[in-house]
């Protein structure tokens, strides 16, 4: 591991806090960078946290200067894949310029170790499933261009200032702390099992399903959905690999999911099954920049990170309902 602190940004928010959890556990030194647009200051526990933008440099120089800062994860940005399509500009901003600026801030301050929060949502509909790192960069909305895009600029950092990185590929996070202790903010959040939970529980709104005439078995869309803790600890793993230097790329992208898709009606039926109570939904039509299909191939994150995914759709179901029960 290297020596100094990580800095989480938006490690305030659902995925960042679970990272921040489990490298606290990892007795690692933390530092968070958070805006609390979207995040919960109690969700970081006593890890020390700075409200800030990550594009506001001085701040980010700062932060590095009064924690020894070494390595940066990276999850601040936006992710309506909806509202990116109808407020691109929102996006192109924060996403993208805005984690130029925090790139640019931390390489000057020393930092040579960055995990980005990217997304599966780059390949598009692939071609085939599961879907390996292989599969063409094909974004079907704003929101996963920006994702590429910050990929292709980690690349070039990566040969310009030396920077190495771990683009980590999300496929669909979901779930609680197993101690009920954090978990996804059902007022704010666009997942599928947040929404599936808030319709259960409080009856309404109700859920709708977007899509029924999809080329799936049962005509909605296929997602590889990942438990939240699963998915913190591939972070951990890509600090432990960055800090040993045992990477051939400076800039490496992997996916992290499970390799099990799972349709939207899927869900509905494992969580009506495991709680013993209905959820009410309506089917809609589809969402632009919604794809057909994706789940992982995670062999190349296992290789490369030593990471494993404990966890299914069975405990995602658990967690997220006793943390939302509360």
């Amino acid at each position: 591991m290297a020596a100094g602190t990580v800095l989480v940004t938006g490690g305030a928010g659902y995925i960042g806090s679970h990272t921040v959890q489990a490298l606290a556990r990892s007795a690692r030194s933390v530092v968070v960078l958070d805006s609390l647009e979207y995040g919960r200051a109690e969700a970081v526990g006593d890890v020390p946290l700075v409200v800030g933008d990550i594009a506001d440099e001085a701040v980010v120089a700062d932060i590095c200067r009064d924690h020894g800062v070494t390595q940066v994860v990276h999850f601040a940005a936006y992710k309506a894949v909806g509202e990116s399509m109808e407020q691109p500009t929102r996006y192109w901003q924060n996403n993208v310029a805005n984690t130029v600026a925090l790139i640019d801030a931390v390489t000057r301050a020393g930092a040579d170790q960055f995990v980005f929060s990217s997304s599966c949502s780059v390949y598009g509909t692939p071609p085939t499933v599961p879907v390996d790192e292989s599969a063409p960069i094909a974004p079907e909305s704003v929101y996963a261009e920006t994702k590429a895009t910050v990929e292709r600029i980690l690349s070039w950092y990566a040969a310009t200032d030396g920077l190495r990185s771990v683009s980590l590929r999300y496929f669909n996070a979901a779930g609680a702390s197993f101690d009920r202790s954090i978990g996804e903010d059902w007022t704010v959040a666009l997942n599928l099992v947040p929404l599936v939970m808030k319709s259960m529980i409080l009856g309404e709104p109700r859920l709708t399903v977007y899509g029924t005439d999809y080329d799936t078995p049962d005509g909605t869309c296929i997602r590889d959905y990942i438990h939240v803790d699963d998915l913190a600890e591939a972070h951990v793993k890509a600090l432990d690999v960055l800090g040993a230097g045992t990477l051939a790329d400076r800039a490496t992208a992997l996916n992290v999911g499970t390799g099990t898709g799972s349709s939207v009606l899927e869900v509905i039926d494992a969580a009506e099954r495991i709680t013993g109570r209905d959820v009410p939904y309506e089917l809609g039509p589809r969402r632009p920049g919604d794809p057909t299909a994706t789940f992982a191939d995670p062999s190349r994150a296992r290789a490369l990170l030593g990471w494993e995914p404990r966890y299914g759709l069975d405990e995602i179901i658990r967690t997220a309902y006793a943390w939302h029960s509360r």
